[in-house]
């Protein structure tokens, strides 16, 4: 072979993987792979993956084999500890026993009742890398050792979150990686070693999406969907049932699906055909990516009907820029007003991280480098100020709720933090992120 000749080998075997991939993505549909529409956009996962044999793997991603395939899909995962818990002088921290829930999912429980875990929920698209450090772990036990396994995920930004490797997270679901030289290759946990994100190859074709508008009594969401939680491509199909059995409805084919009070659903496909459903495969609730807000949970409840069109291009991995330090001011209910660094929840300390918190039947994660203001004056309900203007009413629940750990401020020009009490804080207010222009 020439040595002209390798580097159009290796586009074309590129290409191939590309290929793979989009195949892949569509083979869940019943009816067929039928080639989706497609943008030149490099919008899914992508990136190179080490096994703990030493192999090196690189190409297009999905997580689980068949789950999150795009960088504004979220890896979920637990911090078994809390690096902010001996920051706070002892005595002073709001005590909660309320068990939290985040997006439908229990946080594990302390029985000491003083749990200051919490869920890692990041966006594929903010994370540089994620190692796994659990190499010799069993003999460890074995040989009574005190070791504890762990997830290392490093952010864009630098900083790392340390997750608990042996409760439920998404590193449990392995990756599958279209290697264009190597060929498709699955990897359970015990398999991986690390995963580097890279942005993708300029061109790397990108299925079509899941998208449209989620409407709901607390008004609609506009962006990617995930359907069921899991559903994410306009190839995949809603699942019913109507008097003569199982209805399989590929989503490209569907203009929208209408909830019905008494159960079941309506779908009018995009050629006219109305569709009743005496059930629909929708008890998880639907994922929306609305970029004015951030990411929904809409309960299928909750739900009134959902039209569905077509998006704009996925965001590549270079869109989402590295997080910052958050910066702002907490007003206390006694006038105080304290000024400086803010960690939230003794949890978040990024712009890239979320505040969580429902209402009406939807859970929202609004991405706190979008947040402006939280006014906690109303015993029951927030007041969530976003940059655009939108203000969202909230239940004082999640994040918003008893079971929040305080606020820590890092005042100019002192070396400790003050530390407020969830129940002292009166207004939070933070400061825009200076790449931002504002």
């Amino acid at each position: 072979m020439s040595r002209r000749s390798i580097p159009i080998l290796a586009a074309g075997l590129a290409a191939l993987a590309a290929v793979l991939l989009i195949a892949a993505l569509a083979s869940r549909s019943p009816t067929g792979p039928t080639p989706p529409e497609r943008s030149e956009e490099p919008g899914t996962l992508y990136g190179r993956v080490t096994a703990t044999s030493g192999v090196v793997y690189e190409g297009p991603l999905r997580w689980g084999g068949d789950e999150e395939a795009f960088w504004d899909h979220t890896f979920n995962g637990t911090k078994p500890d809390n690096p902010w818990r001996d920051v706070v002088p002892t005595g002073q921290r709001d005590a909660s026993s309320a068990r939290r829930t985040v997006f439908g999912v229990e946080l594990p429980w302390d029985e000491s009742g003083d749990d200051l875990r919490r869920p890692v929920m990041v966006r594929f698209g903010d994370i540089g890398r994620i190692e796994a450090r659990g190499e010799g772990a069993q003999s460890a036990l074995t040989e009574g050792v005190d070791y504890q396994p762990e997830v290392r995920v490093t952010l864009k930004s630098g900083s790392v979150l340390v997750l608990d490797r042996l409760a439920a997270s998404d590193f449990d679901d392995g990756v599958r990686v279209w290697d264009p030289q190597r060929g498709t290759v699955d990897l359970g946990p015990r398999a991986i070693r690390s995963v580097e994100f890279l942005a993708a190859p300029a061109g790397h074709p990108v299925p079509a999406r899941l998208y449209g508008t989620v409407h709901t009594s607390e008004g609609s969401f506009t962006g990617f969907l995930q359907w069921n939680r899991d559903l994410a491509l306009a190839q995949d199909v809603l699942v019913g049932r109507d008097d003569d059995g199982e209805r399989q409805l590929r989503f490209s084919a569907l203009r929208s699906v209408i909830r019905q009070p008494e159960g079941g659903a309506t779908a009018t496909t995009r050629r006219g055909e109305v569709v009743p459903l005496a059930h629909v495969q929708a008890a998880q609730g639907i994922y929306v990516d609305d970029p004015r807000i951030g990411r929904v949970l809409v309960s299928w409840a909750a739900v009134q009907r959902v039209d569905l069109g077509t998006g704009g291009a996925s965001p590549a991995y270079p869109d989402f820029a590295p997080g910052r330090p958050l910066v702002g001011r907490v007003v206390t209910r006694d006038g105080r007003r304290l000024a400086g660094r803010l960690v939230i929840d003794l949890d978040e300390s990024e712009t890239t991280e979320t505040l969580d918190a429902p209402a009406g039947g939807v859970d929202y994660s609004l991405p706190l480098g979008q947040v402006a203001l939280v006014d906690l004056t109303r015993p029951e309900r927030a007041r969530v100020t976003l940059r655009t203007g939108t203000v969202l009413t909230l239940r004082r629940a999640g994040d918003l709720g008893a079971g929040n750990a305080g606020v820590l401020v890092w005042t100019a020009g002192r070396e400790r933090p003050d530390y407020v009490p969830w129940s002292d804080v009166r207004r939070l207010e933070l400061d825009p992120d200076p790449r931002d222009g504002t």
